[in-house]
């Protein structure tokens, strides 16, 4: 099965053949599978070299020039490495890009802290007006990829090895309704989905998936929360849990702004703000941080009983 980085370049190949103002700027990686691409379009295949800073600094001028370009490369130094470019190139200029980032979190534990950004998602929120994607199966790629051609704004890619077993019919900006339940709301985000359903099997619980995680979707969150318990509590109150593969408390803001009018509890669970030294593999930071289906399970069952 392909991965979301195989689909995020054979769409790039498909967009750059199609049409002639999108643009793909490199800094080394990933430069191997877009060779066929930048023999076909040298001008608007661009390698910079191992200079984050500079291959975001040429997404915001070909930008300003009327382009639409795609900057990849590991979200630490897409994101981290490159934030002030972000900031000033692409925000104070008023012009957007499209940002495909690969590693997520820990996606390669082995490669050390340098290589893991479980907190993208969460510097992207102070700057204004960015559109987050989250997808949790390659299948789910497509649909966001081409939302963020079509737009202007800038559009961050959050492409991951870690993947559900099967897709969804998702809708870029919607929470994609998986069941309902009346004792409360989990909202699963990306590759959070698999582990979280198997964490509440047996719960009466409603269950959103988010592979859209900004703009989010309070519509949906607020018309598919089921009533509130009364039970063993003197007022109404909705319980709703957060599950992400970001930094904890990437998104509770925003749900938390969604509910302004709803007394509510939430919790909210993600990569906590500790370092592990020891790196392991994927599966280890998640037993480690309380994510797989384990973990999740001991900490949604106590919040919801």
């Amino acid at each position: 099965m392909d991965t979301m980085r195989d689909r995020f370049v054979t769409l790039t190949h498909a967009a750059l053949d199609r049409d002639p103002k999108v643009a793909l700027v490199l800094a080394d990686i990933s430069v191997p599978a877009f060779e066929t691409a930048r023999s076909r379009h040298p001008d608007r295949v661009i390698n910079v070299g191992i200079r984050e800073q500079l291959m975001l600094g040429v997404a915001g001028g070909l930008a300003i020039e009327g382009m639409r370009p795609i900057a990849h490369s590991y979200a630490p130094f897409l994101v981290e490495r490159a934030y002030e470019q972000l900031k000033v190139s692409l925000g104070h200029q008023g012009v957007g890009a499209i940002l495909a980032s690969v590693g997520a979190s820990y996606d390669w534990s082995a490669g050390g802290r340098t290589h893991h950004a479980p907190a993208d998602v969460a510097l992207l929120d102070a700057l204004p007006g960015w559109h987050v994607h989250v997808p949790g199966h390659p299948d789910e790629v497509e649909s966001p990829f081409s939302d963020a051609l079509a737009r202007r704004e800038s559009v961050y890619l959050r492409l991951s090895t870690r993947q559900n077993a099967s897709s969804r019919a998702i809708a870029p900006g919607r929470l994609h309704v998986v069941r309902r339940g009346r004792r409360g709301t989990v909202i699963a985000v990306g590759p959070m989905l698999d582990p979280t359903l198997a964490a509440i099997e047996g719960l009466d619980l409603t269950v959103l998936y988010a592979t859209t995680a900004r703009p989010f979707d309070a519509a949906t969150l607020r018309e598919t929360m089921p009533p509130a318990p009364t039970v063993l509590r003197s007022f109404a109150s909705h319980d709703v849990a957060l599950v992400e593969p970001m930094v904890e408390g990437t998104s509770s803001h925003v749900v938390s702004a969604a509910l302004v009018d709803r007394p509510h509890r939430l919790l909210a669970l993600g990569v906590p703000r500790v370092e592990l030294r020891r790196y392991g593999t994927p599966e280890d930071h998640d037993r480690a941080y309380g994510l797989d289906a384990r973990g999740l399970a001991e900490r949604l069952t106590r919040f919801f009983r």
